[in-house]
């Protein structure tokens, strides 16, 4: 999962299955379409996330999509059945897709581990959860760890607790908590810190509407994009409102891997089309008709396309000098036919 050389690209169902294990079949198909490289679940239940409380700390965000909502409410209308995991996984590995999961408590590491997911999801409000990291890096698969509430100190402890329990397959996704994210808090130049300060792998968990931002994240060297996946915007999912539909992350898909070809290798070589190209650079040529032993000048020698003369860094050196033989104008200036 790590090692493969093209952007590792997620599409994240979460709530987008408004609880219709059909609409979830069909999404996930429309996933492998849309070229995705893995289908990403959230394993939870209302009663793993919160509490059925009435108080106002168990209520939703007041800068949120959901405000006005009681948490519990809302997971309860989020959640993923369990039962749906192992079809769901059945049906992924038959299309060729990575099929892994958010467990947001340890039972639901357990119990992802007892289908054997390929790889976990730490999500961004989770990443202070040191007990469940700690769990989660004990299987040994990969982790991979969104950022998006973190100061310094949550990532490395994070990372030092996968470190401590023997699991060093890290990455580390670049992600703001914001639904959508407005792009003035998007920050993508944290990846590059990011990528220099903790030595990890690192990607992007975006939640801005369009796929500039995921582009843009790869251009800066982001090796996983993850995104969230609608069948149809006309769903009146929970998060419709930052998820691209199948026709979007298609989009998203093939502008990354466009990017991807365009990014190349750090080298200064010409390509073939460049070397071909040069050849109808800038040379020195005759532009008038030169008798033997007439002088080169500025008004029968210039620097013209293509390429087949001499290097105009020569220009100084001949002006000046006789010319050995009569030059035809439109001939190509060499060292040969000039009395140097």
């Amino acid at each position: 999962m790590f090692n493969r050389k093209e952007v590792y690209i997620i599409a994240e169902l979460s709530a987008n299955h408004e609880q219709n294990y059909e609409l979830a079949v069909k999404t996930i198909r429309a996933m492998k379409e849309a070229g995705a490289d893995a289908v990403k679940l959230q394993t939870f239940t209302p009663d793993s996330m919160t509490l059925n409380s009435d108080k106002p700390w168990f209520q939703t965000r007041k800068d949120s999509l959901w405000v006005g909502q009681k948490l519990y409410d809302l997971f309860k209308k989020a959640f993923t059945p369990w039962e749906w995991h192992p079809k769901l996984q059945a049906l992924a590995n038959e299309l060729d897709l990575d099929f892994f999961s958010s467990p947001f408590d340890i039972e639901a590491v357990e119990k992802l581990e007892s289908i054997n997911v390929p790889a976990y999801k730490v999500a961004s409000l989770e990443i202070t959860d040191i007990p469940l990291i700690e769990r989660i890096a004990q299987t040994g698969k990969p982790v991979i760890i969104s950022t998006g509430i973190a100061r310094e100190d949550d990532i490395q402890l994070a990372i030092d607790t996968c470190l401590n329990a023997g699991n060093d397959k890290i990455a580390l996704l670049k992600c703001t908590s914001a639904y959508p994210t407005p792009f003035e808090e998007v920050n993508l130049s944290t990846i590059t810190l990011l990528q220099e300060r903790f030595k990890t792998i690192v990607g992007l968990s975006d939640h801005t509407l369009g796929i500039a931002v995921p582009v843009a994240a790869v251009a800066l060297g982001a090796r996983i994009i993850e995104k969230h996946f609608i069948l149809d915007k006309s769903i009146p999912s929970l998060d419709r409102d930052f998820s691209l539909d199948p026709d979007q992350f298609r989009q998203m898909v093939m502008a990354i891997r466009e990017t991807e070809k365009a990014l190349g290798k750090q080298t200064l070589e010409l390509t073939d089309k460049q070397k071909s190209a040069r050849n109808s650079a800038r040379s020195l040529f005759a532009v008038r008709d030169i008798q033997k032993d007439e002088v080169l000048s500025k008004e029968n020698i210039k620097s013209i396309r293509p390429g087949l003369g001499l290097h105009p860094k020569y220009y100084a050196e001949v002006i000046g000098q006789k010319a050995k033989v009569f030059i035809e104008a439109g001939t190509p200036l060499s060292l040969d036919l000039v009395d140097i």
